[in-house]
């Protein structure tokens, strides 16, 4: 038990070490903000996974797309104003994200709308079209990234 409680401070050091950002509340947001859309990206591979699959499973299916639409809503407030590239931060965001808010809201508002359709579709169990609901939700995805993300 000892060592264990010897050992968690170290490993508090250790996962702040990892951090891509300063500890200020722009980096902190910056790091959460990765780490969130991180999530969404586990959540379409394994819809990806599942439409390739013989036989999905419809509860993993259901899973991701609960994940996807549960997150969606919240894309707008993971940009704090000084998260930006401009700002010294390490992030893929371009600071269209905040020289064009209005644009960048827009493109949040359809990812939005297109992650409750996909959900919808999920949960309605049709694989077919899951797939077709995949299509539209990424090209939400691709409308923001063309816009508001640095290139790969």
């Amino acid at each position: 038990m000892r060592l264990l409680l010897a050992a968690v401070p170290l490993i508090a050091l250790g996962l702040a070490a990892c951090s891509r950002n300063p500890d200020t509340p722009a980096g902190r947001a910056a790091d959460a903000r990765h780490e969130s859309f991180e999530q969404i990206g586990d959540a379409f591979k394994v819809v990806a996974d599942q439409l390739k699959a013989p036989a999905p499973n419809l509860a993993a299916l259901r899973s991701a797309a609960d994940t996807i639409n549960a997150l969606a809503p919240k894309v707008e407030t993971w940009f704090l104003a000084g998260s930006g590239p401009e700002d010294g931060i390490k992030t893929d965001a371009l600071q269209t994200v905040w020289t064009k808010p209005d644009e960048f809201k827009q493109a949040a508002t359809k990812f939005v709308e297109e992650s409750a359709r996909f959900n919808a579709l999920a949960q309605a169990g049709d694989v077919a079209a899951i797939g077709n609901g995949m299509k539209a939700l990424g090209g939400a995805c691709k409308g923001c990234h063309d816009h508001f993300r640095e290139k790969d």
